[in-house]
């Protein structure tokens, strides 16, 4: 059994299709027909059920493909890390939000190349979902999320928070003059981000809503910030982000600061264990909340 055989298993498994396959793996079909009956004899187990017209997977094929797949991206990380490592060289693959991007994330990597000029930065835009799987695949070293729940095998902590904003079209009656309370916007069409961008979240800002005794009527879901902005410069709704997520940019919309409202954004750094093995002192660098008092004084002075 070897590597290779096993990524050509991997395959089959998804197209279910020898030809196809071995077009895939830049092989003559009879040599990965033999690939998979020596896989099979090795491990002594059946894992595809051949037909005329079809391959299919048995139970075993189907639980031995899953569990192998995650076993090759572990194999993968390891040895992109170890070739990281021959070189001389320290990656840190980060995900991130939007409203981090904004505001706390261009600091923290200048404070960290300033400190460890070797660092080399892997930076990926993901909600908080799917930072928590990158973390817990190992295809992540750290998150910096917003308002997330951390699955108890992650850490995490608060490292500082915002006001939330509502952001309206230019053209709306409502203004940062005239605005009172929560509860007039009870009428209003709703731009909010999909549960998958982290269910914690949205339960906020739905909270928003609901302390101000109405339940929002959510027209549009979208994951990207910059989507949400469009959609409300054209008249199709509004939108709460936090106000770290509008930092630096001159949007063509109204921005409303909710700063009676009891709810906050708090931005949270996420690391698994193995970061916290691998570079102890930089964690604990920047997990430490007076690391980001720039980012409160900037919104002192804002």
């Amino acid at each position: 059994m070897n590597i290779q055989q096993i990524r050509n298993a991997l395959i089959l498994a998804k197209r279910l299709h020898f030809t196809k396959t071995a077009e895939e793996a830049r092989i003559v079909q009879p040599a990965l027909s033999r690939q998979i009956s020596t896989l099979e004899e090795e491990l002594g187990v059946q894992l595809f059920k051949r037909h005329k017209r079809k391959v299919e997977l048995t139970p075993a094929g189907e639980y031995f493909t899953m569990e192998m797949e995650k076993l090759l991206l572990q194999f993968d990380l390891i040895h992109h890390k170890a070739c990281q490592i021959a070189k001389g060289q320290v990656e840190i693959r980060i995900g991130f939000t939007h409203s981090i991007k904004q505001s706390i994330l261009p600091e923290v990597l200048n404070k960290i190349r300033k400190s460890r000029p070797g660092i080399c930065f892997v930076l990926k835009e993901v909600n908080n979902e799917g930072q928590f799987k990158g973390l817990q695949t190992k295809q992540l070293d750290l998150g910096f999320s917003t308002n997330p729940i951390i699955p108890p095998n992650l850490f995490g902590k608060k490292l500082t928070s915002c006001d939330f904003v509502i952001l309206l079209p230019k053209n709306h009656p409502v203004t940062e003059e005239n605005y009172r309370e929560f509860s007039v916007f009870a009428n209003e069409e709703f731009i909010f981000p999909p549960l998958e961008d982290g269910s914690n979240h949205l339960e906020i800002m739905k909270s928003i809503c609901l302390d101000a005794g109405f339940t929002p009527n959510i027209t549009h879901t979208t994951s990207s910030a910059g989507t949400a902005f469009k959609l409300v410069e054209n008249g199709m709704g509004v939108c709460l982000e936090p106000e770290n997520s509008i930092q630096g940019l001159n949007l063509p919309l109204t921005i409303i600061p909710l700063r009676k409202v009891s709810q906050k954004a708090e931005l949270t750094i996420i690391w698994n264990e193995d970061f916290a093995h691998d570079f102890p002192e930089l964690l604990a660098e920047l997990s430490d909340p007076a690391h980001y008092a720039f980012f409160n004084s900037q919104k002192k002075n804002a």
